[in-house]
């Protein structure tokens, strides 16, 4: 027997997802601190805001560093390069006692991690392992667990807050991270090359060169832009924003729960549809969906019901973006460099993350209320449905003066 024989795919599916379960779960809970951290140091909640902003923006840029490695030398090391750092970044964050402290470790550090640990390295050894018309069910497989994560790690989260303390249960997370180092044994292993679109011998910065002067490569990334803008302002600002409105901190964990619940259902579907249907098709619906939904929320009287009702109708199109999103890249510019393209792809997400979580707290702070990001969000998701229209799903294949 070899020594890598027992890593099966499903052996491999099966410590990925936990992996997302972990990682995706804890970093969902950011949210939950804002409120008792702010409190504790007399911050506003622009400069936790902007912690949390930077924090999605370096683990944008981390993107394609990390999936260069992963594509070249196997998700193995990748992992637990991530798993470190963010272990690093949680213990920091609970001893932060400035604003420069915060951004360093829930920033910089937990930035990287999640970069090096996260959803765009897992899904792409997952995409590895099946053949293409299974692939965007496994996608939708593992989105799903990251999603589960966030239904399980929330209300740890704040039970933790509640028994401990917000700095000991940061401590209690960054232990948590570590979990991952054990399981990334199973992701090891240098990647198989694939030709890319039909080119062996293309290399990272030719493939990276040849999408980017692709159009539909450049309408996705900034579809995804719109993604994580959407995506991060609820993440981060909606528990605050119940709490401003009468309700309790305890609704609010259970809110973004109940999404991560709901977006198991939803990653699932949408994996599956993307195996039968057109990818930008479905991810048009999914973003014109998500202005719908948000806008009834808001314009309906505020209550326990519908918060669990947006809950539940957001969390179904959440992460379903995800399976759809990085099975195109696969489908259109193939799997060889397949971690790295989704990187480039996924830095547009998060420089949309970065400005939902810290637009959030600057509009707050300017006006007092969050109406102003609501209906940014309702907007941005009519505009990314737009963009998708036009993008082609075709494999590309470029020039013999291209490779």
């Amino acid at each position: 027997m070899s020594h890598s024989s027992w890593r099966t795919p499903a052996i491999i599916i099966a410590c990925g997802s936990i992996i997302l379960i972990i990682g995706n779960g804890l970093r969902s809970g950011s949210g939950l601190f804002l409120q008792p951290m702010t409190m504790a140091h007399g911050w506003t909640r622009e400069t936790f805001s902007l912690a949390i902003g930077l924090q999605n923006i370096f683990w944008g840029l981390g993107g394609p560093f990390f999936g260069a490695i992963c594509d070249k030398f196997g998700a193995g090391r990748t992992l637990v390069t991530g798993a470190v750092l963010m272990a690093l970044g949680y213990y920091g964050m609970s001893q932060a006692q400035t604003g420069a402290a915060l951004v360093w470790s829930a920033g910089v550090l937990i930035g990287f991690g999640v970069s090096g640990s996260g959803l765009a390295i897992v899904l792409s050894v997952f995409a590895r392992q099946v053949e293409t018309r299974y692939r965007s069910v496994v996608l939708g497989v593992g989105t799903a667990a990251g999603s589960m994560g966030q239904f399980v790690m929330l209300p740890i989260g704040q039970a933790l807050i509640d028994a401990y303390g917000w700095q000991q249960a940061l401590v209690l997370q960054a232990l948590m991270v570590v979990l991952i180092i054990p399981l990334s044994l199973a992701m090891a292993g240098k990647p198989a090359a694939r030709p890319f679109a039909g080119h062996a011998d293309q290399s990272i910065a030719e493939a990276v060169k040849t999408a980017v002067r692709d159009r539909s490569f450049v309408l996705l990334f900034f579809g995804y832009f719109t993604c994580g803008f959407q995506t991060i302002f609820i993440g981060v600002h909606l528990p605050s924003y119940l709490v401003d409105r009468g309700l309790s901190p305890t609704l609010g964990a259970a809110a973004i729960a109940t999404v991560g619940l709901f977006n198991v259902i939803g990653s699932l579907t949408s994996g599956w549809l993307g195996g039968r249907y057109s990818k930008r098709y479905l991810l048009a619906g999914i973003y014109l969906c998500r202005s719908l939904v948000t806008a009834v929320f808001i314009l309906l009287p505020l209550s326990t019901l519908s918060v669990y009702l947006f809950s539940a109708f957001i969390g179904v199109f959440w992460l379903s973006t995800v399976p759809l999103t990085q099975g195109l890249v696969g489908q259109r510019w193939g799997l060889r460099y397949m971690s790295t393209l989704v990187g480039v792809i996924f830095l547009g997400h998060q420089v949309g993350s970065f400005l939902g979580a810290w637009l959030g707290g600057v509009i707050f702070d300017a006006t007092g209320s969050y109406t102003i990001a609501w209906w940014l969000i309702i907007g941005s998701g009519v505009y990314a449905a737009i963009l998708h229209l036009p993008i082609r799903e075709t494999p590309l294949r470029p020039s013999p003066a291209m490779a």
